[in-house]
């Protein structure tokens, strides 16, 4: 049975993030990392941005430290025994732990198809796949107006594909941006050679020989594959199995704890409470996937460092871009200081008057600035956030 003081499940930006913060406080102590993936950790937010934009692959790998860390490639994990602190994974092989990190991420939302036209875009084999049809294929349809498909659906117009994007909100990014910049990005996405079809829900997908017909609630469309970036769900399985607290996420505490003191979560998967926020949160970005598991693999080996951190993130839709810090949901009571309008400004959301999240629409170097904002009580009216943070 291999043993290790350091197991981690999971071979993302969060388990290269950890290891990182292992190796800080404890030089020696064996470290073993369990990922479903062939490949060793890289970067994910390259897959939709900058790969298409000319970076070289190869700029993508984390480079993880490999002295005392053992990399257990395709290799799923299973069973996660709490008595015997060990792991059990497919194909008969148990792991011991002194500590274990759960590092699981989540699983993309699928539609009820089996379809091998369908991608569900978010690993490199995704990447690589899509790149192959980016050559081979006529018309490629993206459903989802969110963070993945927004980008896809831009990357691929970018490189000449005929593109459609799809989604069930009245416009691309709905559920974070107001209204009025949502509507803007629909007629901006078309001007780029987008066909965008809002308000659009999928009933059926079926494949046949030849292209695939996907039924909408009024009409269909015939495209040569589909791109479906619904979201992911967190993979909890594990924890779940072990009757370890879970709540949107695994449920940690403000070290990165779940309710057994050896054993941490950490990145996508991990609930944790955010001061600033106010509330038990999730994030699923770059950002948080690295400070948490820099935080996870401190405490692991005896730093008792609290995680507070407020995480951004960030996208690129053609010439335009954002950086967003806190909770961002149109849900919230929006102010919104534009420079030029929908080109540049900063939009402030706003809770019982205070501020829970700053998106910063072609707007650089204000994240510092925004979360120190975050950081204040208020209450803020409208006029207090005009020109707060400089666009």
């Amino acid at each position: 049975m291999p043993q290790y003081t350091y197991l981690i499940v999971g071979g993302g930006m969060t388990a290269d993030a950890a290891v990182r913060g292992i190796r800080e406080i404890d030089p020696h102590g064996s470290i073993g990392v369990l990922t479903t993936e062939p490949e060793l950790p890289y970067n994910r937010p390259p897959l939709s941005k900058g790969l298409w934009k000319g970076e070289a692959l190869d700029s993508i790998w984390c480079r993880t430290p490999e002295e005392g860390v053992v990399f257990h490639r395709e290799c799923t994990a299973r069973a996660l025994d709490l008595s015997s602190k060990t792991i059990a994974a497919e194909g008969g092989t148990t792991f011991s732990f002194d500590k274990l990190l759960l590092a699981t991420g989540g699983n993309p939302r699928r539609l009820p198809s089996t379809s091998q036209k369908i991608l569900y875009f978010r690993t490199l084999a995704d990447y690589r796949k899509l790149r192959s049809w980016a050559e081979s294929e006529e018309r490629i349809c993206v459903l989802g107006g969110g963070f993945i498909g927004s980008e896809i659906a831009a990357a691929l117009a970018l490189n000449g594909k005929r593109v459609t994007l799809l989604f069930a909100e009245s416009g691309i990014g709905g559920r974070i941006f107001p209204e009025d910049l949502s509507l803007f990005l629909n007629d901006y996405y078309r001007q780029k050679g987008v066909e965008v079809l809002p308000r659009q829900t999928v009933s059926a997908v079926e494949d046949q020989e030849g292209p695939l017909t996907i039924r909408l609630g009024q009409g269909s469309l015939s495209v040569n594959a589909l791109v479906a970036g619904i979201g992911i769900a967190p993979n909890v399985g594990l924890a779940k199995d072990a009757r370890l607290a879970v709540e949107n996420g695994i449920v940690v505490d403000e070290f990165l704890r779940t309710a057994h003191p050896d054993v941490y979560a950490a990145g996508d998967v991990a609930a944790f409470f955010n001061p600033a926020l106010g509330q038990r949160v999730r994030f699923e970005h770059e950002d948080n996937a690295r400070q948490m598991g820099l935080v996870a693999g401190r405490n692991m080996a005896g730093k008792e460092t609290k995680y507070d951190h407020i995480p951004f993130f960030y996208s690129d839709l053609f010439d335009l871009g954002y950086e967003a810090v806190g909770w961002i949901d149109n849900r919230l009571e929006t102010v919104s200081d534009w420079k030029e309008p929908f080109r540049t400004g900063v939009i402030y959301y706003l809770e019982r008057r205070r501020v829970r999240g700053v998106l910063l629409w072609n707007v650089w170097g204000q994240v510092d600035a925004a979360r120190a904002l975050l950081a204040e009580p208020g209450p803020f009216q409208a006029a207090d956030l005009r020109g707060r943070i400089p666009a």
